[in-house]
């Protein structure tokens, strides 16, 4: 069992949070808007807590769920409350027109969200290539990228307790091409699939 902090009241942190407290972990909501938060906290049931904005968070590891222009910056403003912590990016960064990137640069929002964390807090790049509406009906690969193996074995056990499969793509670097794979995901739900009913997983040939 993990005990999960999510920041954010959306849409994805309530998938994440219905699924975390049915794989047995304990939740906990931080929204700036307090009420928010409580109601997310009320509708999650199965003993979700809230917690104050900017305060220590309960969880061990802390899952921003938030628009990708806002994590960074609330990174920053929790500064050491984040210590000693695992950070869950699951951000993507698109442009206004979803075909690039919004920064030019070959990062991420995990990367930079890594120099302004606390020295002692780690940071994963994680389920920012699935759809919230498969999120909450199937059970997609959720891919995963960072430095620190131990952050990555906590986080990956917490997916499989999900009952999603997690699968390593390596250092934190690999972040910004999980999160172009997050492009690729949007333009085939707009091309090639043309709906929002699947995810980008790996098949395994043996033989």
């Amino acid at each position: 069992m993990s005990s999960i902090t999510l920041i954010g009241t959306g849409n994805m942190a309530r998938a994440i949070g219905t699924l975390a407290l049915a794989g047995g972990n304990t939740v906990e909501v931080m929204g700036r808007d307090q009420s928010k938060a409580d109601d997310l906290a009320k509708a999650l049931g199965g003993g979700a807590t809230t917690g104050k904005w900017g305060a220590v968070p309960a969880g061990d590891i802390v899952i921003t769920a938030l628009l990708y222009a806002g994590v960074v910056p609330v990174v920053a403003e929790y500064g050491d409350a984040l210590a000693g912590k695992v950070i869950v990016d699951i951000s993507n960064p698109f442009n206004a027109t979803f075909d690039g990137l919004a920064h030019s640069e070959e990062t991420s929002i995990a990367q930079e969200v890594a120099k302004v964390a606390p020295a002692t807090a780690t940071v994963v790049k994680a389920f920012n290539t699935i759809f919230r509406n498969v999120l909450e009906k199937g059970r997609p690969n959720v891919f995963i990228a960072g430095d620190n193996a131990r952050a990555k074995a906590g986080v990956a056990a917490f997916i499989e307790s999900l009952g999603l499969r997690p699968l390593d793509v390596g250092g934190l670097k690999m972040a910004h091409w999980l999160e172009g794979m997050g492009l690729v995901t949007v333009a085939l739900a707009g091309n090639g699939v043309g709906h929002w009913d699947f995810a980008l997983g790996v098949d395994e040939f043996t033989g």
